[in-house]
């Protein structure tokens, strides 16, 4: 037996999520200001249109559009605008069902504003995939396990994403509500 198989993990109370995985855009106009805005913490009307603009007037190559999609779907789930961001979502994996970030901010979206053990199959999608943020899915992974009573594997997950990500404070701060004790 493991040294962990003889402690118990204890939470306290639930985890929030922040922050969201934007997708890279290449070149130049308003795919890259639409980036620009996913990636910072834009949620501006102004970023919105941006995103807008670059789905409806430029000629994106396959990649860029499911770029641009998963970017206004972060904007548009700051904005709380979740059918609209999942929408989102769902057009770039209609174009690209192997996107990780269009799985890990869906998984964000349910994390937040639904059922966050509904987000638990999404992100180990955006995981098997490869997600620029493993450190955010195992966040929301956390969560989902700590919801669906699984307080052993949050904790370990809570542990993962605060390695990935050293200077992300959030994994550190949850930790703070556990308790290991001896069995």
């Amino acid at each position: 037996m493991t040294k962990l198989s003889h402690l118990m993990v204890l939470a306290v109370v639930a985890v929030p999520v922040s922050a969201s995985a934007a997708v890279i855009s290449l070149g130049n106009g308003y795919a890259v200001s639409c980036y620009d805005a996913a990636e910072g913490t834009g949620a501006t009307l102004r970023a919105l249109d941006d995103c807008n603009h670059a789905l409806a007037e430029q000629a994106l190559p396959p990649e860029e559009r499911v770029a641009t999609l998963v970017n206004r779907g972060i904007i548009l789930l700051r904005r709380a605008d979740v059918k609209s961001a999942n929408a989102d979502f769902d057009a770039a994996l209609q174009i690209d069902p192997r996107q990780p970030e269009a799985w890990l901010n869906k998984a964000v979206a349910h994390a937040r504003f639904g059922k966050s053990t509904d987000a638990l199959p999404l992100v180990a999608k955006a995981l098997e995939y490869g997600t620029r943020k493993p450190a955010l899915a195992y966040f929301v992974r956390a969560m989902g396990n700590e919801d669906s009573g699984h307080i052993s594997a949050a904790y370990h997950d809570l542990q993962r994403a605060r390695q990935l990500d050293p200077k992300w404070d959030e994994p550190k701060i949850e930790l703070q509500r556990f308790q290991v004790r001896q069995l």
